[in-house]
């Protein structure tokens, strides 16, 4: 059974502490899987967990160009993927994604149901479910 929680739910000024949370829920997971319907607040949440990573870099969604790579204050680099426009497969073998994904650094993917079949075994998911009131809620899961 894989470790599981929940978040309560957060406006988008909770995003900080969200991040934060994401963060030390993680704890050493490097493949971070991000779900939610368009609008959700993928992008939003990745770019405020990048900001509590201490990343340096403009942080902005990579749909066209697949893969940004930031770096941190540490000078580690963090690897952003989109694969909303992916049609198939092959097209995420051609970026070398073996090489990002086992490159011990940390992965975080908006659409990876796209790309299923090339996952790692072992992943964090950020599931994103946008609510009437404009809050958002968070669940958290480790697989593998």
């Amino acid at each position: 059974m894989p470790a599981e929680t929940t978040l309560p739910d957060r406006s988008i000024q909770d995003l900080n502490r969200t991040a934060k949370e994401i963060i030390e829920f993680a704890e050493g997971s490097k493949i971070w899987l991000f779900l939610g319907e368009m609008g959700a607040g993928k992008t939003t949440s990745i770019q405020s967990i990048c900001k509590e990573l201490g990343v340096i870099d403009v942080v902005q969604s990579p749909t066209f160009s697949i893969v940004n790579e930031y770096k941190n204050q540490n000078d580690e680099m963090i690897y952003h993927f989109d694969f909303y426009r992916i049609e198939d497969v092959e097209e995420v073998h051609n970026i070398g994604i073996e090489e990002y994904f086992y490159s011990g650094n940390i992965c975080l993917i908006e659409w990876p149901q796209n790309i299923e079949s090339v996952l790692p075994d072992e992943f964090m998911r950020v599931d994103i479910l946008e609510n009437s009131d404009q809050t958002r809620s968070f669940k958290l899961s480790k697989h593998g």
